[in-house]
């Protein structure tokens, strides 16, 4: 019996390489996919929606998982961002995991095994950073239509979860971790007292993608130590207040 079959995007460096490795270790045929073939993966552009179309076309059977994890960021600051900036990372974030997901979609519900997806978001998608361009706007984006993949498609037997990865030194982070001041900062700002991991990503996204989590849909999992839980506790507080309760 030939194994099941998953598909991660962007799956040629960063959180993408890790959760394909893990996957493949959970027992999938993992088809990984990136614009540049890096790290073995196919090449397919997930804006190019013939390209995405004849991929899955392509394989043998439907996959009964999929992970939308391509995404990219232009950093900048809204005034100054241009509109190709802008519509360049809608057009990958948001667009993109629609057409891989629709697709793929539709392939599960023609061959009747249903089966599990996992979209990338961020927790910028749930509180906004400076300086993020569409990068936040677009993970938001995602977050909801997360939510309205798992309400239509579960009929189906397809379920659609996020997974939203705070502060993590892998792929698209790494340039700012490569500062120590900005390390050190916010390594600081964490409850766990860590940064994350590509691998606590790929163990959340392997959680969500089991039968392990078999009546969980339409959830965003916010995988970041405690950091979008924390966000008051830096906020100046008179030490007086904190001197004890009172009735």
């Amino acid at each position: 019996m030939s194994a099941p079959i998953a598909i991660v995007t962007g799956a040629g460096r960063g959180l993408g390489l890790a959760i394909a490795d893990r996957l493949r270790a959970d027992g999938f045929e993992t088809i990984g996919i990136d614009v540049d073939g890096s790290a073995g993966t196919i090449v397919c552009d997930v804006t190019d929606h013939a390209s995405v179309e004849a991929l899955i076309a392509s394989l043998t059977n439907a996959p009964v998982a999929v992970v939308n994890n391509a995404g990219i960021v232009r950093f900048g600051a809204l005034l100054d961002v241009s509109d190709a900036e802008f519509r360049r990372v809608v057009d990958v974030n948001l667009t993109g995991t629609f057409t891989v997901a629709r697709l793929a979609a539709r392939r599960m519900v023609a061959e009747g095994l249903g089966g599990s997806m996992v979209n990338i978001t961020s927790i910028n998608g749930v509180s906004p950073g400076l300086n993020s361009g569409a990068y936040g706007a677009t993970k938001a984006a995602v977050a909801l239509l997360t939510r309205q993949m798992a309400l239509e498609w579960g009929t189906y037997g397809i379920r659609v979860n996020a997974v939203a990865p705070g502060l993590i030194d892998a792929g698209m982070s790494e340039p700012i971790y490569a500062d120590p001041d900005a390390r050190a900062a916010r390594s600081g700002r964490v409850p766990l007292g860590r940064l994350g991991t590509s691998g606590d990503i790929a163990s959340a996204v392997s959680f969500l993608l089991s039968d392990r989590a078999a009546y969980i849909t339409g959830t965003e999992l916010i995988v970041d130590g405690g950091v979008v839980q924390s966000a008051i506790s830096s906020l100046p507080r008179p030490k007086s207040v904190d001197g004890g309760v009172r009735a």
